[in-house]
């Protein structure tokens, strides 16, 4: 199946698309990779859906990526005499280590964690920033905070720290069982949560030891402040907005999107915009202008893939979604001004060979005006780097391991194939040319240029560039 836009589609999987044949419906209507939100899946489901994506990338012949999305620590208030309290602005509201039930003063907060890194002129957000409160003063087990934005508070509501680092890893032992089932189903990409450091990165990544790539949620601003380091550790990022959106002004977050693909780009790291991308469609078959131009905006910076949440996992129009979804990204890549916008935003590449054989490839398919450029790749290194430069052909990444083509499936302009090993350059070459031809992405007379490791299936080799001439 040929699919010629550059950007590409997650959709959330979901009560509103649990069955095999809704699946079905949302790869045909565009889905290139299926998130599975660990926060609601139940373990036992988990290999039935991956075997059920399998089945539809199977029949379609061709790769589709799978994203388990760990749930990460759940930081929440204890519980409240009668459920709830009402907090008035600028009265004192204390945060303790006492389990007894809460009221209009003082909430149990089962985090001592929290209490321990507290700071005078913290803020606090409760129930995703409806609540602000600002810490006065900070005792052994107890914090006494100011309430600046009052309302009601209620049981087990969540608790977000902008300002504060806290000693608490990114994953749970929920989610460690959870990486290791997931990766044991089959899964492709793991997404990591409350990513405050990189060593929270490195903890992901020694557990999957290379079975699965790992993307990492920016969604806090402590990640944010050490944003180059968790780019270098992780396979991908990406851009949480809504809890963003929380922690950080409003404002902030549409220049910090921007901040953060520019800087995947130069990474060379896939980057996926994420959050109330067509919130509206949750209810309404139709999204709001405003909505379709805050997509489009993702595609012009050059964005990898666009994520669909709740419109796909719970919403009424699940499939009109991913469907509207894959008319924007068209229409917006073939607006003229799309090349303007990618070529302004393109940064130079790393002197490294990898990124020079890219970018060398990039610019020969530019002056020779190719029809396809083609990764043969075994670790996908060879496609992520062409994906870099952001070229005007298409990139077909084929590679040997059916993995690397499903985790080359998110990756921007790629289309992946699976196919047999070769021995030789010659034999390299005839079969790309074979394969574009067939893909249709290139006919006689046409030319390809063609980047590749030598010695072959040896990862991380990029090293050589062949220009070729379909006869």
């Amino acid at each position: 199946m040929k699919r010629s836009r550059r950007t590409k589609i997650i959709a959330t999987l979901g009560p509103a698309s649990d069955s095999a044949e809704m699946m079905a419906k949302l790869f045909e209507a565009g889905a290139d990779t299926f998130r599975l939100n660990m926060s609601h899946l139940a373990r036992d489901r988990l290999r039935e859906k991956v075997g059920a994506i399998r089945e539809i990338e199977a029949r379609a012949r061709r790769p589709i990526a799978i994203l388990a999305d760990l749930q990460g620590p759940k930081l929440r208030v204890g519980t409240f005499g009668g459920d709830a309290a009402m907090l008035k602005e600028g009265t004192r509201f204390v945060l303790d280590s006492n389990e007894s039930a809460g009221d209009a003063k003082r909430v149990f907060l089962p985090h001592p964690e929290i209490l321990g890194s507290l700071e005078e002129g913290h803020s606090v957000l409760v129930d995703d920033g409806k609540l602000r409160l600002e810490v006065e003063e900070v005792k052994p087990g107890r914090a006494v905070t100011r309430v600046a934005v009052g309302g009601k508070i209620s049981n087990r509501k969540g608790v977000n720290l902008p300002d504060t680092e806290i000693p608490v890893a990114a994953m749970t032992e929920k989610d460690r069982t959870d990486l290791e089932a997931a990766i044991d189903a089959g899964v492709d990409w793991i997404g990591m949560s409350f990513v405050q450091r990189p060593e929270d990165v490195a903890e992901g990544r020694k557990m999957a030891r290379g079975r699965a790539l790992i993307m990492t949620k920016l969604e806090k601003p402590q990640a944010i402040s050490r944003l180059d380091d968790i780019l270098d550790a992780s396979d991908a990022v990406m851009v949480a907005r809504g809890d963003l959106g929380v922690e950080l002004p409003p404002e902030d977050v549409p220049p910090l999107q921007n901040k953060i693909v520019a800087c995947a780009r130069q990474f060379g790291k896939p980057v996926v915009v994420a959050t109330q991308m067509l919130e509206s469609m949750v209810n309404s078959p139709s999204p709001t202008r405003a909505e379709v131009s805050d997509v489009a905006t993702a595609i012009y910076d050059g964005a990898d893939a666009v994520m669909l949440s709740a419109e796909s996992a719970s919403g009424k129009f699940p499939v009109e979604s991913v469907a509207m979804m894959d008319r924007i990204i068209a229409q917006t890549e073939a607006d003229p001004h799309y090349r303007d916008a990618i070529e302004a935003s393109h940064t130079p590449p790393a002197a490294n060979t990898a990124d020079a054989i890219g970018w060398a490839a990039r610019s020969v398919a530019g002056l020779l005006d190719v029809a396809a450029m083609v990764a043969y790749t075994s670790s996908g290194t060879s496609a992520l780097r062409m994906a870099r430069e952001r070229p005007r052909a298409p990139i077909i990444g084929m590679t040997p391991k059916s993995e690397t083509a499903r985790r080359l499936a998110l990756v921007w302009g790629v289309n992946p194939v699976v196919c047999k090993d070769v021995t030789s350059v010659a034999d390299m070459t005839e079969l790309a040319v074979e394969t574009a031809v067939k893909l249709q992405f290139a006919q006689a007379g046409q030319t390809l240029v063609i980047a590749a490791g030598m010695p072959f299936g040896t990862s991380g080799t990029t090293n050589l560039l062949r220009i070729a001439q379909i006869d």
